[in-house]
């Protein structure tokens, strides 16, 4: 038979599919880590976790899920997913390397419960160095609120391991279901041996655990160099400053003009004239 039933542009269009793949698996394995470059409250800040958004939008939709990201609405979650069987919503968190105190409050456990808006679950990806590896609230909050505390390398996991999208919806769900069951403990030791066992159990998938830990020590790696070449270059800029450039530099770090012209700002409100006859 001449006639092939694979024809070339369905060769080509897996190549497509492969290197999209890839290049979203690169992406769950980086984006963890905010640049150090980046200014506390900059516009570039807020436009990298809009990027960490779009990333894990992506790697639902690479699941298999119906994803959208919203951008109108401050007192809702960032992704909003859903599929036949279930919806969740959902949130990215990334971190600066060199913020060492993290606390509960960070990672929106109560406000992405409250987000829900019916939808039966909820879940916050975060970079797995960054979690508590002990005992904290946040694993007791999460299971309490049926809120799933998740990692970009789990997603890189599920983006590279299901083989359709009925296999990626279905194991989300049993994701979802064992973080319900579990019982409200502060454990990351009985969290996440939860978690990893629902993925472990999956056919072939020893190998690609063993590669995406080993990306997250990669990973780890990347984001310190350039976070040390960062913080070395400023060292060294700072340390070349005249007297000048050294008061301008600590005046602009201290916002003080900013503080001055709110205090300036302040001035009685008139709430004390309502139904004042005098």
């Amino acid at each position: 038979m001449d006639s092939k039933l694979i024809t070339d542009g369905d060769v080509a269009r897996r190549a497509r599919w492969v290197a999209r793949i890839d290049a979203l698996v690169g992406h769950l394995r980086l984006c963890g880590a905010i640049p150090e470059a980046y200014a506390y409250d900059s516009t570039a800040e807020k436009l990298y976790a809009k990027y960490t958004d779009a990333v894990i939008h992506e790697a639902f939709k690479a699941i298999g899920l119906t994803s959208a990201v919203l951008t109108e609405r401050t007192d809702a979650a960032d992704v909003e997913c859903v599929c036949d069987e279930y919806g969740f919503v959902a949130d990215a968190k990334a971190f600066r390397l060199s913020r060492s105190a993290k606390n509960q409050k960070d990672f929106k456990i109560q406000a992405l419960d409250n987000w829900k808006h019916g939808k039966p679950y909820a879940m916050v990806v975060c970079p797995v160095y960054q979690l508590p590896s002990r005992t904290s609230q946040i694993y007791q909050q999460a299971v309490a609120r049926s809120v799933c505390v998740y990692t970009y390398t789990h997603l890189a996991f599920l983006v590279r391991n299901v083989e359709d999208t009925i296999a990626g919806t279905s194991l989300l769900q049993e994701v979802f279901s064992t973080v319900e069951a579990l019982l409200p403990r502060k454990s990351a030791h009985d969290y996440w041996q939860a978690i990893n066992g629902v993925l472990l159990r999956q056919h072939g998938s020893a190998a690609l655990w063993r590669e995406e830990k080993l990306a997250l020590l990669e990973s780890i790696a990347t984001a310190k160099e350039e976070a040390l070449t960062f913080l070395a270059r400023e060292r060294e800029r700072i340390m070349g400053f005249s007297r000048e450039q050294a008061i301008r530099e600590v005046l602009a770090g201290r916002k003080l003009d900013a503080r001055v012209g709110a205090v300036e700002s302040v001035s009685g409100n008139g709430l004390l004239d309502v139904g004042d006859a005098g």
